[in-house]
C-alpha cells in the first residue's frame, strides 16, 4: 500500500468513526468537498497544511494518517 492509499484509508476510517461527512470535514477545513473525495480515493496528494487542518478537526496526531492498519484477527470455525 503506497502512502497516498494509506492516508486515504485512514482519513476515511477516522472520518467515519467520528460520524463526520465529507461536506462537514471540507467546510471545517476550509477546502472543497470534491478535494476531500479525491484524497479519500487516493487520486491526489495532500499537502502538509491540509494534513494539519484534518488532524486538528479529527483530533488526532498527523502521524495517525500514516499508521498501517492493525491486522484483524481471523475467526476460525469450530469443526465440532
Amino acid at each position: 500500500m503506497d502512502l497516498r492509499q494509506l492516508f486515504a484509508t485512514n482519513l476515511r476510517r477516522l472520518r467515519h468513526s467520528r460520524g463526520i461527512s465529507q461536506e462537514q470535514l471540507a467546510n471545517d477545513a476550509g477546502i472543497d468537498r470534491a478535494y476531500v473525495s479525491r484524497v479519500e480515493r487516493a487520486v491526489t496528494y495532500v499537502g502538509l497544511e491540509i494534513i494539519g487542518k484534518l488532524s486538528a478537526i479529527l483530533d488526532v496526531e498527523p502521524a495517525e494518517f500514516f499508521q498501517k492498519p492493525a491486522k484483524r484477527a481471523t475467526k476460525r470455525r469450530s469443526t465440532e
